[in-house]
């Protein structure tokens, strides 16, 4: 029979999008002050990778990465995208998101990320919120599903990913020390 172990705490990160930079920075104000400060964010980058936001966010939308200084318990990754979606709403304008927010975290073996829509490869967290394994930790480096989305599979995600991993294993660490 196995024996039940808690998880070590998980580092929290969000991917942002956002339809201009002054509402990349806004959202990022709010998000430091609802989950703290940061403590690696990425260039911002062109979100060329599909079309798929456009008709809601217009054109020229933005990418940025950012990770967090606080260890959060993995279980309270849907409590956060929830809080996540309430943000979007507050800077939506005419039924349409003009920044989207989506939450998620690292172990030392997978990046995972809260969504609320439903796939084959999903699980539900409750609270109409799923959660998916969006990178897997192999041979030194996170690597994509078939399912992974084409930003998060890019070079750019998976170098800042990977050095997130390893401020990760150093905030561990330093956990365990006396």
């Amino acid at each position: 029979m196995g024996q039940e172990r808690k998880h070590s705490p998980v580092l929290l990160i969000c991917g942002l999008l956002a339809s201009n930079s002054s509402l990349l920075d806004d959202s990022l104000a709010l998000l430091k002050t609802e989950f703290g400060e940061t403590f690696l964010e990425s260039e911002t980058i062109a979100f060329d990778f599909t079309d798929y936001y456009n008709k809601e966010m217009g054109d020229g939308i933005l990418r940025k990465y950012i990770a967090f200084c606080s260890l959060i318990r993995p279980e309270t990754i849907g409590l956060i995208k929830r809080k996540t979606n309430r943000l979007e709403q507050k800077f939506s304008a005419k039924n349409n998101r003009r920044i989207n927010i989506d939450p998620g975290y690292i172990t030392l073996a997978k990046l995972v990320l809260a969504t609320t829509k439903d796939a084959t490869h999903r699980i539900y967290l409750g609270n109409c919120i799923y959660a998916e394994t969006t990178l897997y930790y192999c041979d030194n480096c996170f690597r994509p599903w078939i399912w992974t989305y084409p930003d998060y599979r890019s070079q750019f995600a998976v170098k800042f990913f990977n050095n997130v991993r390893e401020l990760y294993k150093l905030k561990l660490k330093e956990r365990d020390c006396p």
